[in-house]
């Protein structure tokens, strides 16, 4: 674990200082959330947790830290000496990895004394934003393969180390089959993959060599590179007779195929297929990679590429089209004098940016097939009877209601505990556990919802109480004051 106390906004401290200064340290609640969808679509992935619980139970100032704040001139030795012994002490609530996450609901809450809470603010978004931001991209990038392997293979076009290593979990969380990432393969026990380079070919005399050779040290994991001269004409024979002397070896054939790097890769893809049926290859794999996306991806599939297994590099691990995901961390509730919290609204113009107020969890609203119905937003004081009708209502346009009889639907809490006075009481599971988690929560989203372009919306409700409790302030607040 990294001590990435410092891993803050500069003006998290001086608020700090302000808070320790003024005597403020009351108990409050901040939402972590995000605003809108990625990439235009219907839903995201929450993804970032296991690393947010690693800052928190590493988030300490060292001297080192100390001499530095110092050097600034802005801090005050009272308040350096406080953070010498500083460490988390609130509860944290999440939404767990790996689980579809809407606009506007809570992925990460955070209950704590101001002073700490406001510290952990842009950590958490910097964690939270990236991974959930990768995990959603590849996720749209498996559904667009329609059940074949994706591999990641993004590292070294990622945007720095821990980018490349955190977004390849994401990835895999979000159904990716493995990652050429070593290092995360090492650190989180995901499938590691690779094939060879374009240089592998180019380092021996002639192309059938270097195939030959490869072949006779890797002859279970045999995914040969046909681009580097000619595709149809070198390449594919090339690969073709290299598999007949396997063959005639006695050498099982297994996980043995090409990868096309280039070209037209429907074209090339589909005459390729032709020339390893007839020569009596007909499970040899087909891979591609070339800037793939989930839209190239869901071309060439419409295209009829013979494709069954794809690489997919820069615009996964970058989420390329869409780079910031947009997470925002915002005060819900300050605690009273009588210890009970009073809630904060955050007023704006633009209505999407007005905050939900009050200490809050999430429900999942299923139908009796198990698909997603809707999110609802309730507080937490609030409880829920499935044998008592449940009335869903928009919160903008209040007059679009359902009513859903007993029988008719279940409810799930999606936000779970994960600090408790400081101490963790989450275990992160093992990412490929996760990520059969992360598949089963996507085969409850009705494909409407999952299509890349114009999807259906997944309709986040508020609770009646949470609804009133907003009406009430935004009312407060937007009454005209005389002066």
């Amino acid at each position: 674990m990294r001590n990435l106390t410092l891993l803050t906004d500069l003006y998290e401290l001086t608020m700090m200082q302000g808070y320790f200064k003024t005597g403020n340290n009351r108990t409050v609640i901040f939402d972590a959330f995000h605003r809108n969808n990625p990439c235009g679509g219907g839903y995201a992935i929450a993804c970032g947790l296991d690393q947010v619980i690693d800052y928190i139970k590493n988030l300490h100032f060292t001297d080192d830290d100390i001499a530095y704040l110092s050097s600034l001139n802005l801090f005050d030795n009272d308040f350096l000496d406080y953070l010498k012994n500083f460490h988390f002490t609130g509860d944290i609530y999440a939404i767990p990895e790996g689980t579809l996450i809407f606009p506007r609901e809570p992925i990460v809450k955070v209950i704590a004394p101001i002073i700490e809470a406001q510290l952990v603010e842009t950590a958490i978004l910097n964690i939270i934003n990236h991974q959930s931001l990768i995990a959603t991209k590849a996720a749209r990038v498996c559904y667009a393969a329609k059940g074949d392997g994706i591999m990641e293979f993004g590292l070294r076009r990622a945007q720095g180390p821990d980018a490349g290593i955190y977004g390849a979990r994401a990835a895999v969380i979000a159904g990716c089959v493995g990652t050429s990432n070593v290092l995360t393969g090492q650190m989180f026990d995901v499938p590691v993959k690779g094939t060879h380079a374009h240089s592998w070919i180019m380092s021996f005399p002639d192309e059938y060599t270097a195939f030959k050779t490869y072949a006779d040290l890797y002859p279970n994991a045999c995914i040969l590179l046909v681009d580097t001269y000619d595709t149809l004409r070198s390449g594919v024979p090339n690969a073709i007779r290299v598999f007949k002397e396997m063959r005639e070896a006695g050498i099982e054939l297994k996980g043995y195929g090409i990868r096309l790097d280039s070209g037209d890769l429907a074209y090339f893809s589909k005459k390729a297929r032709k020339m390893l049926d007839d020569a009596g290859f007909e499970d040899a794999i087909i891979s591609a990679s070339s800037d793939l996306d989930e839209y190239l991806i869901d071309s060439l599939k419409t295209q009829g590429a013979a494709i069954t297994s794809w690489g997919v590099g820069t615009n996964l691990i970058t989420a390329k089209d869409n780079p910031a995901f947009g997470g925002v961390y915002k005060l819900a509730a300050v605690m009273g004098d009588d210890g009970k919290f009073i809630p904060k609204i955050k007023l704006s113009e633009n209505s999407e940016k007005i905050t939900n107020p009050g200490n809050k969890t999430v429900y999942r609203v299923y139908d009796t097939d198990g698909m997603l119905k809707a999110d609802l937003i309730a507080l937490t004081d609030e409880t829920y009877d499935e044998n008592e009708p449940l009335l869903l209502f928009d919160p903008i346009e209040t007059w679009k209601k359902t009513l859903l009889q007993p029988g008719e639907y279940t409810l799930r809490e999606i936000i779970v505990p994960v600090f408790k006075n400081g101490e963790c009481v989450y275990t992160t599971p093992p990412v490929m556990d996760i990520q059969k988690y992360c598949k089963h929560e996507l085969a409850t989203l009705w494909d409407e919802s999952k299509r890349l372009i114009n999807p259906q919306e997944v309709h986040v409700d508020l609770s009646k109480k949470l609804y009133d409790c907003k009406q009430e302030l935004l009312n407060t607040y937007s009454t005209p004051h005389i002066h």
